[in-house]
């Protein structure tokens, strides 16, 4: 019997790596797109000898508009069809709002917004007809609170994908298909190297820290037990929570303190 392939964005490091872990140790085939070939190919080699899954690689870059047709025609011809969708593949970009060029906007957009959706579109059709399928978006524990100064559309894009999963997972209802938003705190990876921000959340208790695996395993737990939102963790399960219910006037100045004395990059 053909295994379900589960199609990863941003699968070459960190959460998308773990994720790819986690779903090939339940009996996934893997469907891995990134920029990092060679980082996928590791990945797809160390799957197959641990688990005996096979993988697709798709090497691509997310920022063309072009990518998620691209990545689906990808499997279709190699004779598969997509049974899952982690939309993973994801950065912040420093500075704040108009200082930033727009071209850079618009590129983030393209991955963290546009591109999710279309391949969830392109997929979700065949996956209601064959009564099954598995959608992760991967949110964060931003996209519970207010927005803050710099990486100005990273907390609204994350609203969005929680919001957009609740959704999907009401419309999917019944129909085999199940859809989560992941949303992960402060998590061991390369995310904060690549984003510069390491320096400001290097002063964050420890205990507020989850591994990528942990992170992972949660995901998969909710997806399978179609749960529309997850957040890991306990403390930032209380955030998200105290976060719900705070005045909006509250909040905000509670985040105006808080950052206070962030230091934004073109500021």
């Amino acid at each position: 019997m053909t295994r379900p392939l589960i199609l990863i964005t941003g699968a070459s490091a960190g959460i998308g790596a773990a994720l790819a872990r986690e779903f090939a140790a339940h009996g996934w085939d893997l469907a891995l797109t990134a920029r990092r070939k060679e980082r996928l190919e590791d990945l797809a080699e160390e799957m197959k000898a641990k688990n005996g899954v096979d993988s697709l690689i798709i090497p691509v870059d997310m920022h063309t508009k072009g990518a998620p047709k691209a990545i689906m025609k990808a499997v279709a011809d190699a004779g598969r069809h997509v049974d899952g969708i982690i939309n993973n593949a994801g950065y912040g970009v420093p500075g704040t709002y108009a200082k930033v060029p727009w071209k850079a906007h618009a590129d983030f957009i393209q991955i963290m917004l546009t591109a999710p959706c279309e391949l969830i579109y392109l997929a979700l059709p065949g996956m209601v007809e064959r009564g099954f399928g598995r959608i992760i978006n991967v949110a964060s524990l931003a996209g519970h609170l207010p927005g803050s100064k710099g990486h100005t559309l990273y907390a609204a894009d994350k609203a969005f994908l929680i919001k957009f999963s609740q959704s999907l997972n009401l419309e999917t209802l019944g129909t085999g298909v199940h859809v989560s938003a992941l949303c992960p705190g402060f998590t061991f990876s390369e995310f904060h190297d690549v984003n510069d921000t390491r320096g400001l959340v290097s002063k964050t208790p420890g205990w507020m820290w989850k591994t990528s695996e942990y992170v992972a395993a949660a995901g998969y737990t909710a997806v399978e037990n179609n749960v529309a939102v997850r957040v890991p963790g306990t403390a930032n399960k209380t955030i998200a929570a105290i976060a719900k219910i705070l005045p909006d006037p509250l909040a905000m100045a509670m985040m105006k303190r808080q950052t206070k004395n962030f230091r934004v990059a073109d500021e």
